[in-house]
């Protein structure tokens, strides 16, 4: 991060409360990629029952983030929308229905 040279105790302190505020932002962005990451992984390995207990423990995540602000409400959305589905399409793949 580089340093900035506020010249007023406001713009140094806008300047702090921003550093602080995108430290927290990665952090809870990453957080949303390790969970939608998990869920990919186990729809990867081809585990119904690992993909859904993922997807169920990401949703609420997503959810949270775009909430808060974090991440787009459309994107989030998307994101449920298309893991949901290949977690559903597992079953289609081994079941002979």
């Amino acid at each position: 991060m580089r340093a900035l040279m506020a010249n007023t105790k406001s713009a140094e302190k806008r300047a702090h409360q921003a550093t602080a505020r995108r430290a927290h932002n990665v952090a809870q962005r990453s957080k949303v990629r390790s969970a939608v990451r998990k869920v990919v992984v186990a729809i990867q390995s081809g585990n119904k029952a690992e993909a859904t207990a993922a997807l169920k423990s990401a949703t609420p995540i997503i959810d949270a983030m775009a909430r808060k602000g974090l991440v787009h409400r459309n994107k989030a959305a998307r994101h449920k929308s298309r893991l949901a589905r290949q977690a559903k399409a597992l079953a289609g793949k081994y079941s002979k229905e």
